[in-house]
């Protein structure tokens, strides 16, 4: 039995999130549309055409998602060379590909920024695959990304643990019934997080490494176990 270590990106291994919300600010500006920085830090995480809903409404004009979505990518796209990743991001990556996971990106992101977001933080040589917004239907927090990443592990839920920093990151495993461990390095409240699903809350992918051996990585069934009834 395979085990499946699965990871969101932006605010999770690469600290991005805060340049998300300039970009998103910037090109919310742009086409006439006020939104404070604080409700678009709560809907990063969210696919892009989500994040619109989350913050203008159901009933906005959709026609103006298009032009919303490519200013924000343009904005955001002169990053791609300097995103910086978060401290211990590959070598965490790393350690749990030495120990047999099956190392997942869960993202969001589109691929162009995704392949951005794996140079800025440099662990391809631990990965097994990644899942971008690119290969589902519906984005988080349905379940959709992450029981794509199980598929692409061959992990069964049980067998699996998901770390991200978002709460869409925390109800996309939880309905996928994976294990949710949070990170406060995105800027959510651990509330926020252990209420969306998080079992454990760590500050970074540094506390999480320095923790492993305590955290929800050490109590996942190994190969030939079962979960407990």
């Amino acid at each position: 039995m395979n085990r499946a270590a699965l990871f969101d990106v932006d605010g999770t291994l690469a600290d991005t999130n805060h340049l998300h919300v300039t970009c998103w600010w910037e090109a919310l500006r742009q086409a006439g549309h006020e939104v404070a920085m604080h409700d678009i830090h709560r809907a990063i995480g969210l696919p892009g055409e989500d994040l619109l809903a989350h913050l203008l409404g159901e009933d906005r004009d959709t026609d103006g998602d298009g032009t919303l979505t490519a200013a924000h990518d343009t904005l955001y796209g002169t990053y791609f060379d300097r995103l910086p990743p978060l401290d211990s991001a590959a070598e965490l990556l790393r350690e749990l590909d030495r120990r047999g996971w099956r190392v997942v990106l869960v993202t969001s992101a589109r691929e162009a920024e995704l392949a951005a977001l794996r140079r800025a933080v440099d662990a391809d040589d631990a990965l097994t695959a990644t899942s971008s917004s690119d290969d589902v239907n519906e984005g988080k927090p349905a379940p959709d990304p992450v029981r794509h990443a199980l598929e692409l592990a061959d992990a069964p839920a049980h067998s699996a643990v998901f770390v991200g920093d978002t709460v869409w990151d925390m109800k996309a495993a939880s309905r996928a019934g994976v294990t949710c461990v949070g990170l406060l390095c995105g800027g959510i409240p651990r509330a926020d997080l252990e209420e969306a699903g998080a079992t454990a809350v760590y500050r970074d992918p540094a506390d999480l490494l320095a923790r492993l051996d305590d955290s929800p990585f050490a109590l996942a069934p190994t190969a030939g176990q079962e979960p407990d009834p």
